[in-house]
């Protein structure tokens, strides 16, 4: 009797160390499933121009789009969108990507900075530059030219004024929009390096496209001098 009993208990005491093993290893799968995944805890913090906001890391998957993503369609890639992060499909799961150059969307994120190159503003999220165009912003290149994050008073050496009292946002668009016209009218940007031009020729062209910008942005409603 004392046999059995002690057989039972100890069958009783190996069974209990059989679940309580299967429940560790069934937590521990689900703790490795949940990193395999992306749980949005894998963050990086973007300090670069002061932006400081944190998002999740590239090459992270996740099971589901955040709500209120925008679609992006890149040829025939689609891209989706949401608070300055990109993601595209990858089978039934969705990975942290970045951009191509050339993507458009309609809005920018909720947290972005604004970098000045030229007198031209760029908007920068999570290592991503945009300009704005028609349609929304686009992605760009980093710009190679000094980035500064204050507004400039200056367009080069003008001193532009708003009239009709536009906005900072119409104020951005609209320097943008000239500097793109004044950029195909000349063939000078001074976002980009010239240290293969002569002196001579780049002052005059730097005049030029300083003239085209005064032209156009008077048009549109600024004092330009």
């Amino acid at each position: 009797m004392s046999y059995i009993r002690n057989t039972s208990r100890y069958l009783v005491i190996e069974l209990m160390l059989a679940v309580l093993s299967g429940i560790i290893m069934f937590g521990f799968t689900q703790v490795v499933s949940a990193e395999e995944r992306g749980s949005g805890r894998h963050e990086v913090m973007d300090s670069r121009h002061g932006h400081n906001h944190a998002y999740p890391v590239r090459g992270q998957y996740f099971e589901r789009l955040p709500s209120g993503y925008r679609a992006v369609l890149s040829g025939h890639s689609r891209y989706y969108f949401y608070g300055g992060v990109w993601y595209r499909p990858y089978g039934p799961r969705f990975v942290v990507v970045a951009p191509p150059f050339g993507l458009v969307v309609p809005l920018l994120p909720l947290y972005y900075t604004t970098l000045w190159v030229g007198g031209v503003p760029y908007y920068y999220a999570n290592e991503v530059y945009y300009t704005q165009t028609a349609g929304g912003y686009m992605v760009a290149e980093p710009p190679k030219g000094e980035v500064a994050q204050a507004p400039p008073t200056t367009a080069g050496q003008l001193f532009v004024y708003p009239r009709k009292g536009q906005s900072e946002k119409q104020q951005a668009k609209d320097r943008y929009e000239c500097h793109s016209w004044a950029v195909s009218q000349i063939g000078y940007d001074p976002t980009q390096p010239t240290s293969s031009v002569p002196e001579a020729q780049t002052n005059q062209k730097r005049a030029d496209y300083q003239r085209a910008m005064g032209a156009c942005l008077d048009a549109r409603g600024y004092t330009a001098k």
